[in-house]
């Protein structure tokens, strides 16, 4: 038995398809959500209830979420949403969604463009929207955007982030995904991040969200695990990528992550084999490049 585990949180359902041009149709977003549930995966990002007018691609929210509720033998298996605000989350509970993310970014260039908002009026829309989630008995986990870097505003201080992430500890989010927007985070400003966070947030509130860019997205998930930080976002076939963050690639692969941990003797709970089936399958159903290297090699 391996003595170490990580968890791995599926982004690509929602993150990787957002940004796709064309409508991926329903079907297809509901079987890409079967195929992942059949790897081992545990936790499977599945939509986001935003307006239809921002993500055209999520339209379908409700479809794909009441597809997950009917599936009785995915019962370990948690499929978050993502909410915007209080009409989310009220589509969201009717569903019986048990875990939303909320998102917010560390700097007031990214969130106008992202949420049409600065980040203090993010922050009041978000408290209402976490008391509410909790009263009502679901988990909500926070997304905090351009963490190190953002496109509009330049580099982001550890201090703001920090603030910004105990705020969201505060307001009642289980964990705080950092995420590297525009990819351009190296290991060493990872380090550097986390040794401001982690000298007054525990490392088991944290998760990384790393996008690969410039190469990196691998390198600073081994920098994070090796300061502490146990859980990390990824996307099969490296899917993704930001609208509001131009230029920026896909998220960090799931395949080569799993992959990564395994060689390193740690736990994650996935097939990497089958994972790196679905990753091609998907990949070649968008008709967009599969993103990871593993993957490619395996199938």
């Amino acid at each position: 038995m391996l003595a170490e585990r990580v968890r791995i949180v599926e982004v690509g359902p929602r993150d990787g398809l957002q940004n796709i041009k064309e409508t991926v149709p329903t079907a297809t977003k509901i079987e890409l959500i079967n195929r992942l549930a059949q790897t081992g995966l545990r936790t499977i990002e599945a939509t986001s209830f935003v307006s239809p007018r921002w993500v055209p691609q999520l339209s379908d929210a409700n479809a794909v979420m009441e597809s997950m509720k009917s599936s009785v033998d995915k019962e370990d298996i948690t499929f978050p949403a993502l909410v915007p605000n209080l009409k989310g989350l009220e589509a969201a509970a009717a569903l019986d969604v048990k875990e939303i993310g909320i998102f917010l970014s560390a700097t007031d260039g990214f969130s106008r463009k992202n949420i049409n908002c600065s980040v203090e009026e993010s922050l009041e829309r978000s408290r209402v929207v976490v008391e509410q989630a909790r009263s009502q008995g679901i988990s909500v986990r926070g997304y905090l955007s351009c963490v190190i870097d953002c496109p509009y505003d330049g580099r982001t201080s550890p201090s703001t982030v920090l603030a910004m992430a105990k705020k969201m500890l505060e307001m009642g989010c289980f964990e705080i995904s950092l995420g590297d927007t525009t990819g351009t985070a190296t290991p060493k400003d990872i380090r550097h991040l986390l040794d401001v966070l982690l000298a007054e947030i525990p490392a088991s509130k944290l998760a990384g969200h790393f996008h690969d860019s410039f190469g990196q997205a691998i390198a600073n998930v081994k920098e994070a695990f090796s300061m502490g930080i146990r859980a990390f976002d990824s996307s099969v076939g490296g899917l993704g990528g930001c609208p509001y963050s131009p230029g920026a690639k896909g998220n960090v692969a799931t395949e080569d992550v799993v992959c990564l941990f395994e060689n390193m003797g740690i736990g994650t709970g996935v097939d990497l084999a089958k994972l790196a089936k679905v990753g091609t399958w998907i990949t070649q159903q968008l008709h967009v490049p599969n993103g990871s290297q593993i993957g490619m090699g395996l199938t």
